[in-house]
Formats: structure tokens, C-alpha cells, sequence
């Protein structure tokens, strides 16, 4: 058999996969995944339905299983096994409580359908992976809390929670949520607040109860990154002239606190940032820094950090 004819058996096989694991799937979608014509595609399904498998073909919706047809378990690769085996170690150590139980029972239907010589190899590689993570684990008032979220982003469905701030302060929160995500080891949600009538974030933690309501959405939203990058706050430019030995040092914070330019000068790194935390959260991190980093400007960050600074000196003397 030709190279030509086990590509095309791999992308054959490939789309059988991607129809098994979707409701319709997109011509134009198979064509950029697997970067062949379209035609290319077409010709993939046809040896599918000739050999028997009932795919439903809709103009301009896409390619569907028939309902109700059953397939043979998928069998993976020996490098999707051990792929497997490492999402399963950062899973136990980064997912959400409410996550994890769920993902291990998935595991388990996964182990289920490998071949023995398979699971022979989970059995003796699992015990030589670790993920080491030193922050504490925190703890949510509600169980299964996250699903019920992501099922009201699904559902476009309002959720009414009970939410507790980093003040103390207890209220009850009407929200359409956009989407979750982790940073600093906290999981958020994005979401537009009706009692604010804004986009907020709220960390998961704090909620201390949560409902899934039977209001729908009362406007679409767009990806949850249009909402993180797209603040709606205050914000001041701040250009700061950085020493080039602790540049390597910033790397994940500076895109956190609102890098938009990066440009080398003889004298070091000219940094530009984007930030709303001009009097708190910026002022402290570049304190983490700041024998290392010049404020070009604004002066009001001068002006703060050398308040924290002689407050800072004040308090060890």
C-alpha cells in the first residue's frame, strides 16, 4: 500500500472519529483540519458511506451520523495513551474538585476500551509522572459547583448566587455567564452582573450558594477572552525602563499586569502597560522589582510607590 492510500486512510479514519465525537461537522472544517480540498473531503465521505456507515449530509449545515447508530469503541495510538496518562497527573493536581471526579470516571470508560498491551503501559510508565504544585488547595462551599455553571453557559441560562467578597461584604448576584477560567490557582467566572450592569469576575471560591435559574440570557456574548483583554475600567499607560537581567524573570507577570509594546534600548527593556491597577495591584508587583526598574511614567506611580515605599520602611524600622 502507497504512501497516498494510508494518508487517506488515516483521514478517513480521522473524520469517522470527529463524526462520532460531534453533532455535524463542517465540510469546510475537515478541509482546514486535515489542510486538503474540500473536494478531497467529499470523495472521504463517499468510501465512508460505501462502506456502510449512514451519514446524513445537510447543505450548508455539514456531515451527521444517523441517530441511534452505534460504532465499535475508537482505538488510540500508543502516543494518545501516554498522552492520556500525563492529562490525568495534571488533572489531579490543577483541575476543580468538581471536575476532577467527573474526569476521573471518564478515565476509567477510557481505560475500559484500551487494548491489554495498553493498559500494560499505564500500568508501568503512571508511577514515573509527578506535577509538583505548591500552592494550597482551596476549598468551594458548593459541590459540583462548576458544572453547574458551565451548564448554564451551555443552556444560556441566568444563574442567582449568594457571594461572598474579599471584604466580607455578602450579596446576591443575578449573572449571565460568558465562561471560567484558572490563574494564580483560583478559578473565575467572567459574566455580566444585572445588579452592576457590567461584565465582573467572580472568584468560584467565594460563591456560597448558587441556582441555576429558567431565565435565558438577555444578550449574546462573544469568547471569553473578548471579556479579559476588553476591560471596561479606567485605564492609565505606564511605561517603565527595566534592566535587562531581571526581564526573564517577568515573564509570565508582565502579560498579567498589562504589556502591550516590549522595545530594547541601550539603556534596558522599555515595557509599556495597559492597567486599571494603577493605585494597588500594579504598585505592588513592581515593587517585587523595583531596584531593578525606572517609572518613566506616569508620575502618580512614582508618587504611589514611594508611599508604599516609606510606608514599607516605616513598618521594619
Amino acid at each position: 500500500m502507497n504512501d497516498h492510500y494510508l494518508k487517506k486512510l488515516d483521514r478517513v479514519t480521522a473524520i469517522l472519529t470527529q463524526l462520532q465525537s460531534k453533532p455535524t461537522v463542517r465540510a469546510q472544517d475537515l478541509a482546514r483540519k486535515f489542510d486538503v480540498s474540500v473536494r478531497t473531503i467529499y470523495r472521504d465521505v463517499k468510501t465512508l458511506e460505501n462502506a456502510g456507515i449512514p451519514i446524513i449530509g445537510e447543505a450548508g449545515t455539514g456531515y451527521s451520523l444517523m441517530d441511534g447508530y452505534k460504532l465499535p469503541p475508537v482505538m488510540f495510538t500508543k502516543e494518545e495513551v501516554l498522552s492520556f496518562i500525563t492529562a490525568e497527573k495534571l488533572m489531579q493536581k490543577f483541575s476543580h474538585q468538581s471536575l476532577g471526579n467527573h474526569y476521573k470516571t471518564a478515565m476509567e470508560k477510557v481505560r475500559s476500551v484500551l487494548k491489554y498491551s495498553d493498559k500494560n503501559l499505564i500500568q508501568n510508565i503512571e508511577k514515573q509522572i509527578d506535577i509538583y504544585n505548591y500552592y494550597p488547595e482551596t476549598e468551594d462551599h458548593i459541590k459540583d459547583v462548576l458544572p453547574i455553571i458551565l451548564e448554564s453557559i451551555a443552556e444560556k441560562r441566568q444563574l442567582t448566587m449568594e457571594y461572598k467578597t474579599i471584604e466580607g461584604n455578602i450579596s446576591m448576584r443575578t449573572i449571565e455567564a460568558v465562561g471560567v477560567f484558572f490563574e494564580f490557582n483560583y478559578w473565575y467566572i467572567m459574566a455580566f452582573c444585572t445588579l452592576r450592569n457590567d461584565f465582573r469576575q467572580f472568584r468560584v471560591d467565594r460563591i456560597l450558594q448558587i441556582f441555576k435559574t429558567h431565565n435565558p440570557f438577555l444578550q449574546e456574548y462573544g469568547q471569553i477572552n473578548d471579556y479579559r483583554q476588553n476591560g471596561n475600567g479606567n485605564k492609565t499607560i505606564v511605561k517603565l525602563l527595566v534592566k535587562k537581567e531581571i526581564i526573564n524573570h517577568l515573564s509570565n507577570s508582565k502579560k498579567y499586569y498589562g504589556l502591550i509594546e516590549e522595545k530594547e534600548t541601550a539603556e534596558g527593556m522599555e515595557l509599556t502597560f495597559e492597567t486599571e491597577w494603577i493605585k494597588d495591584g500594579f504598585p505592588r508587583w513592581l515593587i517585587t522589582f523595583a531596584d531593578y526598574a525606572t517609572v518613566l511614567e506616569p508620575e502618580i506611580l512614582k508618587t504611589r510607590l514611594n508611599e508604599l515605599i516609606t510606608k514599607i520602611a516605616e513598618k521594619h524600622q
